[in-house]
C-alpha cells in the first residue's frame, strides 16, 4: 500500500498548491461563484486526499483488499467530483456539472467500503 500512500500525499500536495493559487491569483479575477467552485473542490480534494491515506494505512491482513478498493474510489472520486468542479470554475460549462454527482457517489462509495475494511482490521 505504500503506492496508495504516496498518491494520497502528492493529492494531498497538489489540494494545497492548488488552494494557495486560488487564494492568490485568482480572488477577485474570476466571478464569486467560478471561485466558490474551485475553493468547494481543493476542499473536497484535501479530505480526500487523507481519507485515501487512511486507506492505505488501513491496508493489512484482512482488510488488504477493501482498503485498497477505498483507495481507488477516493482516486477515482477525487478525479470526478473534483475535476469535474475545477473545469465548472475554469470554464463555465455547466455540462459538466453532470459528472459532479458520480463522482460524490464514488467518493460516498470509498467511505464505506473503507468502512468495511476497518470491520476486518484485527486487534492488536
Amino acid at each position: 500500500m505504500r503506492i496508495w500512500l504516496f498518491i494520497a500525499a502528492v493529492t494531498g500536495g497538489l489540494a494545497v498548491m492548488l488552494s494557495a493559487f486560488g487564494e492568490h491569483l485568482l480572488a477577485g479575477r474570476i466571478p464569486f461563484a467560478n471561485f466558490t467552485t474551485f475553493a468547494n473542490a481543493t476542499r473536497y480534494q484535501m479530505y480526500h486526499a487523507l481519507a485515501m491515506g487512511l486507506a492505505a494505512l488501513a491496508a493489512r491482513g484482512g482488510a488488504t483488499r477493501m482498503a485498497k478498493r477505498s483507495a481507488l474510489l477516493f482516486l477515482i472520486g477525487i478525479l470526478l467530483f473534483c475535476g469535474s468542479l475545477y473545469g465548472l470554475a475554469f470554464t463555465g460549462i455547466r455540462m459538466l456539472g453532470f459528472i459532479t454527482p458520480f463522482g460524490g457517489l464514488t467518493l460516498i462509495a470509498g467511505w464505506v467500503v473503507l468502512a468495511m475494511a476497518a470491520l476486518k482490521l484485527e486487534d492488536r
